[in-house]
């Protein structure tokens, strides 16, 4: 990466489209109606042979008081300070507003490099606008279209002398969308494990979502993880939108978090915006290897609550349950006792994850919490040998028999884990189609218990292994094949 580039404008006119096409990837929500984007969105951007990072802004809006519209610019203030140069962008069709003059003025004094965009510009409906942009005093407007590509040749043009002058920078890289994982452990020559979950790097850290109903404190708990003020908070529910994803160094355990939108009941659930939101967190519990369920503590374990844990828990993630807005509760060792009882009955599929209590709002508990999410991802990553794990079967079916459904009696012959991340195991049965889901309960539950893997999912699958003569039904070779033959 050489440089920052930061796209600012009023809302709706273009600047998440343009994102999206520099990054290659539509990362960032689009929609017709303005004020989409809330947050602050970076992505690796790919513009000829440049390389560099790219940022997403609230659309500026002449507001500095505490309103939604006023925290949105402070935000976006920020960037413009953070970035190296920034593209301003005014839509050509539109013409220059009083409120495009008031932000070209904002930038003269506040950025040392910026580039004057005239968006929408395909067409000659477009060609008064774009005159009119060069009375902001920005220099000649670039005609761009980010929607149909136009135009890049012109930014590229701007952006090469810029970034010769900058000198190669440590930048972190967009979010990952697809990870790769391996499933291999090291054994000694008994086949017992010798490495246990692969340590996160800077170049793979731990990738971690953070999930949950709207309001119940997500940003302001990677706010307050971070400890800076970089994702927009606020009373009103329903905040964040798209699924923003944060490199930190947290204790020493390099992580992505992902900051995701409140996800409501699906009924409620009508604009097409916020189904695109729910639908980007749901993309970021896909490719998170642990996913924070985070409850508030005063309507903890709301049936969403419970769809939303039994999602993580489906995608075969680590589960980590966190209870928010703990600092205002008064009777804390009774409503922990609640908790613990009412998580055992209501979810008993995460049966043994880590519950933590925190306070986004004060910062205690997270030391707690950044220890669950470690030692969750630890089990998740557990690899048993396939001699110990017969071993136990042994004392299972010892234990417990299988059961002879139609007076067909099953047999449990070997086990082995096939994978990890979640473990899961493969076991070599007859007649797997008959075997009760009560009893691949039993063996799930005991696996779970016996190696010391709790609230993490395990996949248990029954596959066919038949007692019949494998040569039964081959042709026959050898001396009296060649006589019948002969006959």
């Amino acid at each position: 990466m050489s440089f920052t580039l930061a796209i600012v404008g009023r809302p709706n006119v273009g600047k998440s489209t343009l994102f999206n096409r520099l990054v290659g990837k539509r990362l960032a929500l689009v929609d017709d109606q303005p004020g989409v984007t809330r947050d602050l969105r970076e992505g690796e951007a790919r513009l000829g042979d440049l390389r560099f990072t790219v940022i997403d802004t609230a659309g500026l809006e002449d507001a500095t008081d505490d309103s939604l519209q006023g925290r949105m610019r402070r935000l976006t203030e920020r960037a413009v300070d953070m970035a190296d140069v920034c593209l301003f962008m005014v839509d050509a069709r539109a013409g220059v507003t009083p409120t495009d003059e008031v932000f070209a003025e904002i930038l003269r004094k506040r950025s040392a490099h910026v580039i004057l965009a005239a968006n929408k510009a395909e067409g000659s409906a477009a060609d008064a606008g774009v005159i009119e942009a060069y009375g902001l005093g920005l220099g000649e407007p670039i005609r761009l279209s980010g929607e149909h590509g136009e135009g890049l040749n012109d930014l590229y043009s701007q952006l090469m002398p810029i970034a010769d002058d900058f000198a190669e920078r440590a930048a972190e890289h967009a979010p990952e969308t697809e990870v790769t994982v391996d499933d291999e452990a090291d054994f000694d020559e008994d086949g017992e494990e010798i490495a246990g979950a692969p340590a996160p790097t800077a170049a793979k850290p731990l990738q971690v979502a953070v999930v949950g109903r709207p309001n119940a404190g997500k940003s302001t708990l990677i706010n307050k993880i971070l400890g800076e003020d970089r994702l927009l908070t606020g009373p009103e529910a329903g905040i964040t939108r798209d699924a923003i994803s944060l490199r930190i160094d947290w204790d020493g355990t390099p992580m992505r978090i992902f900051d995701t939108a409140g996800m409501r009941k699906k009924a409620k659930v009508q604009e097409k915006l916020e189904k695109l939101s729910v639908s980007d967190g749901l993309r970021a519990v896909k490719f998170a290897e642990v996913v924070v369920v985070l409850l508030d503590a005063a309507i903890p374990f709301e049936q969403q609550d419970l769809r939303i844990a039994d999602l993580a828990e489906r995608e075969g993630r680590a589960v980590v349950v966190a209870v928010n807005k703990w600092d205002i509760e008064d009777q804390k060792q009774e409503k922990l006792r609640d908790l613990k009882e009412a998580f055992e009955r209501l979810l008993p599929q995460l049966r043994g994850a880590p519950l933590v209590t925190v306070s986004a709002k004060t910062g205690r508990g997270l030391d707690r919490l950044h220890d669950a999410i470690l030692r969750a991802y630890d089990v998740w990553n557990r690899r048993v040998s396939t001699a110990r794990l017969n071993r136990w079967l042994t004392g299972m079916l010892e234990q417990h028999p299988p059961p002879a459904p139609q007076g067909k009696r099953i047999k449990l012959r070997y086990m082995t884990q096939a994978k990890t991340r979640p473990p899961g195991f493969v076991v070599m049965c007859s007649h797997p189609d008959k075997m009760p889901d009560s009893y691949s309960r039993y063996l799930v539950n005991g696996l779970r218990q016996d190696f010391d893997m709790p609230g993490t999912p395990i996949r248990l699958t029954l596959r066919s292994q038949s007692d019949k003569n494998p040569y039964k039904g081959r042709k026959k070779s050898g001396p009296s094949a060649l006589r019948k033959h002969l006959k």
